[in-house]
């Protein structure tokens, strides 16, 4: 199968990368990024906007699936910035449908979504039967893209697979954005101390980018995956991941609490679905596993 993986060099397509070669796959890359990644065993790299339909057309040509990753995915400066992100991640799927449509047969797109078109849901744990209520532009940039992949889908343009994916983490991950790399930086002794909004008691999700980027190989090669699927793996609240950090590093993390903001106290996937229909679990999503696999890569 030849393989098509769109935003290819971020932390999460990478691992995809990795993952749909080594099962024996021909993976193509489009990135916008003008660097390259040697590291990455891409038989073929294409540059360019993923908003540009003309860019992508010949990217896509003779490829039997898409895992379509390039995306805007920070939900607070989606707040501030509400246009780029629906540019990018709506207009982006978008653009890559349109330019699928002059392509033969049907194509089947994964496509990386996130939790956070569920919003801040009182429901625990979320299935994928949850209706989605996105709590910022961001979410709903990206509920919106899944929308217009099953509208194509339905009229028998494309196949279509989404995979809601929880709090990525592991090897690789460096966004201070994200709460274990900016815990592990200030274990580094990048940053005097670490800021929490409240007590440190609300609970997210988390799963490995290596055992992300498992799903998305399945649901690549699935005879008839369903239309959505939840990924996640390990609840874990902000105290959780502060005193595995402290544990993996063996090194403090001083922490500020600042006022409390309204926010979910609690948000976990249920992953019944995945596990029952494409046979997938997580391997190696434990919370320890996750903080020493980023502490080891940031190193």
């Amino acid at each position: 199968m030849r393989v098509l993986v769109t935003g290819a060099f971020g932390f999460v397509g990478g691992a995809v990368v990795r993952q749909v070669a080594a099962a024996g796959h021909e993976v193509w890359a489009f990135t916008r990024r003008a660097e390259a990644r040697p590291d990455l065993p891409v038989a073929r790299v294409w540059q360019g906007d993923i908003r540009d339909r003309a860019a992508l057309e010949p990217a896509l040509a003779g490829v039997d699936g898409v895992c379509h990753l390039a995306a805007l995915t920070r939900g607070r400066e989606s707040v501030d910035r509400p246009e780029a992100h629906w540019e990018v991640n709506h207009g982006g799927m978008a653009a890559l449908l349109d330019a699928l449509a002059g392509q033969p047969g049907r194509t089947r797109v994964v496509f990386g979504s996130t939790a956070a078109v569920y919003g801040a849901q009182r429901r625990r744990p979320i299935d994928e039967s949850t209706p989605p209520a996105p709590g910022n532009p961001y979410g709903a940039s990206k509920l919106a893209a899944e929308e217009l992949l099953r509208e194509r889908a339905a009229k028998d343009e494309v196949e279509a697979v989404v995979l809601r994916c929880f709090n990525a983490a592991g090897t690789g991950d460096v966004d201070e954005a994200r709460i274990i790399p900016k815990a592990l930086a200030v274990a580094a002794g990048r940053y005097p101390r670490l800021e929490l909004n409240g007590d440190g008691s609300v609970v997210r999700d988390f799963v490995h980018v290596e055992d992300m980027a498992r799903a998305y190989l399945l649901a690549l090669e699935a005879p008839r995956p369903g239309p959505t699927y939840n990924v996640g793996a390990t609840p874990a609240s902000m105290l959780e991941i502060i005193a595995t950090v402290e544990r993996v590093t063996g090194r403090r993390v001083p922490v500020v609490h600042r006022p409390a903001q309204p926010e979910a106290p609690r948000l976990v996937s249920d992953t019944a679905l995945i596990r029952r229909e494409l046979g997938w679990r997580p391997e190696r999503s434990t919370l320890e596993e996750l903080v020493a696999d980023a502490w080891r890569s940031a190193g």
